[in-house]
C-alpha cells in the first residue's frame, strides 16, 4: 500500500479496534473513475468503521495506521489489497484502487484496551464465558433489545469458538485484541 499524507502530529493516533468516522472517495487506478464518494452517495454523511476485524478492506487497515483525526491521506492499494480475482460491485477484477481519505473522528472501538478491560469485571485480564455473558446482556439491554438465555448462550459459544484460539475456555487480552488473520 502506497500511503502520501503530511506528516501530522497529534496525542491520540488510531490503534486496532478503534473505530473511526471517515468521508472517502473511491477511483479506479486504470482510468480514474469514481466507485464511491461519502460526499456524493450515502446522502453526504461520513462512514463509521472499525479497523482491523475486516469490515473495510485489507489496504484500509495497513494504509490508515497511526492516522490522526483531520488527517487526509491518498492510499494507492493493489488488487491483492483490494477486492482482487474477485472484484465488486462497480470494481472489476484485478484492480488497484485509490482512496482520498480524510479522518474526522476516532473512538475506542469494540476491540479495544478499554472494551476489555470493562468486560473483564475481576481483572484477570482474561474473559469467561460468564463476564462475557454479562456484557453481552448489558449491550443488548442498551439498545432496548431482549434476547432470552438461550440464544445469549448460543451467542457465548460462537464467541469463543472464534476467539479462544487456544482453546483454555478463556479469551485473553492478546486473543481479543489481536486478531492475527485479520492483520
Amino acid at each position: 500500500v502506497e500511503v502520501l499524507h503530511k506528516p501530522f502530529i497529534c496525542h491520540r493516533k488510531r490503534k486496532w479496534g478503534d473505530m473511526m468516522l471517515v468521508h472517502y472517495e473511491g477511483y479506479l487506478e486504470r482510468d480514474g473513475s469514481m466507485f464511491h464518494s461519502t460526499h456524493k452517495h450515502n446522502n453526504g454523511q461520513p462512514m463509521w468503521f472499525t479497523l482491523g476485524i475486516r469490515e473495510a478492506i485489507k489496504g484500509w487497515d495497513r494504509g490508515l495506521k497511526d492516522m490522526c483525526v483531520g488527517e487526509k491521506r491518498k492510499l494507492t492499494i493493489p488488487p491483492a489489497l483490494a477486492y482482487g480475482k474477485e472484484g465488486k460491485g462497480k470494481i472489476p477484477p484485478e484492480s488497484t484502487l485509490i482512496f482520498n481519505i480524510d479522518l474526522l473522528e476516532i473512538r475506542n472501538g469494540p476491540r479495544s484496551h478499554e472494551s476489555f478491560q470493562e468486560m473483564d469485571l475481576n481483572d484477570d485480564w482474561k474473559l469467561s464465558k460468564q463476564e462475557v455473558k454479562i456484557y453481552l446482556k448489558k449491550e443488548f439491554e442498551k439498545h432496548g433489545a431482549v434476547v432470552n438465555d438461550t440464544q445469549h448462550d448460543a451467542l457465548v459459544e460462537d464467541i469463543f469458538d472464534k476467539e479462544d484460539e487456544d482453546s483454555d475456555g478463556f479469551i485473553s487480552a492478546r486473543e481479543f485484541t489481536y486478531k492475527h488473520d485479520e492483520l
